[in-house]
């Protein structure tokens, strides 16, 4: 069994970081990864969770830091430090757990848990299942949400310091510029040598320390990144003005480069600063989904409301949510009505309106009215949870492209050292100036963009995932990223996805009295369509029938209050000697008669109503070129008449749930390209499954999400159109990203060879390169489904 993971990575300075780090991992026997430099997570997958232990080591081995985090139980039942040897023995084993201490006299387990693997309640669960009572002591939120608190609170912290030390080596830097002005001829006058290595020494070993301690941890990896690149030039430029002051003495001034190596430093590391802050906001949608998921929950406990972790919520319980406040877990409301902000996890704008039995999803604000609810799911199997996990899923994907890029970046900061090195030696045998030759070879170093080639595929992916997932739209994988853009036909299942999928009675040919007996028939079947009959009678009590007799394709027979009661098709009514009179114009509805006492009662002709959003969604899709179907188990007239009524291309009648499939395979030879299927019940995820992109709607079941590449978190099929634009979107911005991050190396690189741009020109470009990808990749910020504007 494959068990995957997400391991958080710290330190990584460019992709080649990221492409070494899982060079590394993928060596280890079982073990398959991806590392994302602009998540700085690695997606692994493992054959036993006993080899979790080998990927920590095998990234810390090669100077990165995969942070651990705390976690404090409190445990009761325990008599004697046997217990507690014993507790701390069966924790330690645990794959995941980096140390385990048990404290006897306070009660304490404190540990220490490696991402990825055990959460906070499978610990709790472990120790439980050895006999003891636990109970999570530090952290009212879920594990992980601590550690993206702790992890943010660091790399604000880490943005201060990187900010001042910004503003530093401006400070220091500026007076090195009137150099630069005095060798282009702009002034007469320039600091003396000792007053240039002065300000330049401070900006070179300690602004710039951080590309010296990437530089190392890379060559002692026998590896090669961008601090590579950037330590190696300005320290050339550095020290070969260092060599002139001290063997020229005063002559050397005017002749010296230390402002290049300190504006290029001052200008990367700004620019590092940039990428750090657009790289967050590119993250924002997963801190926003967490976010949602209240720190506590009001529990009823006895007689008492009590205010509890949000954690110890389980299964079952009853719980009150208040005004104003956030739908601690996934519910059901037991009492009350009010109207739910879901518009960060469905995507719809409006508040909805949500009753007794309704259903409520875990981090809904509750807007109106006091909720009584009871917990159905909690924790990992909680929406918000699968939602989190899916996004997640899909942002640490690496898009085809980025394969490509992948194999470039392995070999870029080596063939980039070798061109400067080339550089140089023939600048200095042509021009016959070393101080030219190197000002060249610096240039062609500090030019080079190994970060806005990594960030190009991956920024762009993270963005377009998480603003759809803003809107309601769930996207699984990148693969599916890729293909939905590119879908020529689409096969939509009807009920529930087109229609409402709740039958209602449309006109009822009898009297009262008969139609309350054919619905208190009707309660024994489970069949929508005798739901809808008895839904008719509200709130009015039915009688119990008996001998009850169902016939498979037919209809229903019993007894109710003494009479015989017959509910069918004209089939069934003809074993009662019966003659029935069937319309000829089809309406999409369904008829069926009702006999008491063999005569004739009446006839109830029910439908299930058409979504309102049905018919722009396809008009949508057809506007586009895209084939639209229809597939269902009905028969032929009324498919026919619901096709017809909604400009559909075509539609399948009378097909089984394991014929769908068929269908779909049919509809993809006929139009030669991709096949989308849209469903949400069971009997459609066969089909999902074998579409190039399955859609599943967020109101159906389980295991049509679980089996669909996309999920729409709101029944609205308009969806399906914004689903197949943000993909386009995506891969439109992957493409521009890539097209500016090679176009810098491709121009740039010649262009510093030739001479033709400066060191610190060429530091300026390096920096700016990754924030105009990141900065494009925020564009899907701005992007809004039509669906969304709509409802608006």
């Amino acid at each position: 069994m494959t068990i995957s993971i997400q391991v958080p990575i710290r330190g990584m300075s460019c992709a080649n970081c990221a492409s070494r780090i899982g060079t590394a991992l993928n060596r280890i026997d079982g073990v398959e990864a991806s590392v994302n430099f602009a998540l700085e997570q690695a997606a692994v997958a493992l054959q036993s969770e006993t080899q979790l232990p080998d990927v920590v080591a095998s990234i810390r081995q090669q100077g990165y830091e995969v942070p651990s985090e705390g976690v404090d139980f409190q445990v009761s039942g325990m008599s004697c430090a046997a217990c507690a040897s014993r507790i701390e023995r069966a924790l330690a084993a645990l794959p995941g757990i980096e140390s385990a201490e048990v404290n006897f006299a306070t009660e304490l387990a404190r540990l220490r848990l490696l991402p990825g693997l055990l959460s906070p309640a499978a610990v709790r669960d472990q120790i439980v299942a050895l006999g003891f009572g636990a109970e999570l002591v530090r952290g009212s939120v879920t594990s992980r949400q601590q550690q993206l608190q702790a992890r943010e609170a660091q790399e604000r912290t880490e943005a201060k310091r990187a900010l001042g030390q910004v503003v530093i080596a401006a400070l220091l830097t500026l007076p090195l510029l009137m150099g630069m002005f005095a060798m282009a001829g702009l002034l007469s006058w320039h600091l003396p040598a000792w007053a240039e290595w002065a300000l330049a020494t401070p900006v070179q070993f300690w602004i710039g320390a951080r590309f010296y301690r990437g530089a190392w941890l890379a060559l002692k990896n026998k590896a090669a990144n961008m601090d590579v690149l950037v330590a190696t030039g300005t320290s050339a430029a550095y020290f070969y003005s260092l060599y002139l002051w001290l063997s020229l003495g005063a002559e050397a001034s005017g002749h010296l480069y230390f402002e290049a190596s300190a504006l290029i430093i001052t200008l990367i590391s700004l620019g590092k600063l940039l990428e750090t802050r657009a790289r967050r906001s590119t993250q924002s949608a997963i801190r926003e989904l967490m976010a949602l998921r209240p720190d506590t929950a009001t529990l009823l406990r006895g007689e008492e409301w009590v205010s509890v972790s949000v954690d110890e919520v389980l299964r079952g319980d009853t719980l009150r949510v208040l005004v104003g406040e956030r739908v601690p877990v996934d519910g059901r409301i037991i009492q009350g009505s009010s109207e739910l902000d879901e518009s960060i996890l469905t995507g719809e704008s409006m508040p909805v309106l949500r009753g007794v039995g309704d259903a409520v999803l875990g981090g809904a604000i509750n807007g109106s009215g006091v909720l009584t609810i009871q917990a159905t799911t909690v924790g990992e199997d909680s929406s918000l949870s699968k939602i989190i996990a899916l996004v997640e899923r899909a942002q640490m994907g690496k898009a085809p492209l980025q394969q490509l890029v992948d194999r470039v970046s392995a070999v870029f900061v080596p063939v980039v050292m070798v061109i400067a090195l080339l550089t140089l030696l023939l600048w200095w045998v042509w021009a016959g100036d070393f101080g030219q030759a190197l000002l060249a070879a610096v240039a062609v170093l500090v030019i080079a963009c190994p970060c806005a080639l990594g960030l190009a595929t991956p920024a762009a992916i993270v963005t377009g995932t998480g603003v759809a997932a803003r809107h309601g739209i769930l996207i699984k994988d990148v693969d599916t990223l890729q293909k939905a853009h590119a879908i020529k036909a689409l096969i939509f299942d009807k009920t529930g996805t087109l229609t409402e999928g709740r039958p209602v009675l449309q006109s009822w040919s009898g009297d009262a009295d008969s139609l309350r007996l054919a619905a208190a028939l009707q309660q024994a079947s489970e069949h929508p369509l005798a739901r809808a009959m008895v839904e008719t009678q509200g709130e009015l009590a039915l009688a119990e029938p008996r001998e009850v007799e169902v016939r498979i394709g037919a209809g229903i027979q019993g007894v109710v209050e003494g009479h015989r009661v017959a509910i069918g098709n004209p089939a069934l009514m003809a074993t009662l000697g019966l003659v029935v009179e069937v319309p000829e114009s089809q309406d999409g509805a369904t008829r069926v008669w009702v006999a008491i006492d063999n005569t004739l009662a009446g006839v109830a002709v029910l439908a299930d109503k058409l979504r309102p959003e049905s018919r722009p969604a396809v008009a949508e899709l057809v506007s586009r070129g895209i084939e639209s179907w229809l597939v269902s188990g009905d028969a032929a007239a009324p498919v026919a008449h619901i096709a017809a009524k909604l400009g559909l291309t075509g539609a399948f009648d009378s097909v089984l749930p394991d014929g769908k499939v068929a269908k779909v395979e049919a509809l993809r030879e006929q139009v030669q390209g991709l096949v989308a299927m849209v469903g949400d019940g069971v009997n459609d995820a066969p089909a999902l499954a074998a579409a190039d992109v399955g859609i599943a709607m967020g109101s159906g079941s389980d295991v049509a999400m679980e089996t669909a590449s996309i999920t729409l978190m709101r029944a609205d099929p308009r969806l399906v159109a914004d689903a197949i634009d943000i993909s386009a979107a995506t891969w439109r911005t992957i493409r521009q990203n890539l097209f500016w991050a090679f176009a810098f190396n491709v121009i740039g690189i010649p262009l510093a060879a030739l001479g033709y741009l400066s060191p610190e020109l060429a530091g300026a470009a390096m920096a700016l390169s990754s924030v105009m990808v990141l900065s494009n990749s925020l564009l899907l910020k701005r992007w809004q489904p039509k669906a969304g504007r709509a409802s608006r």
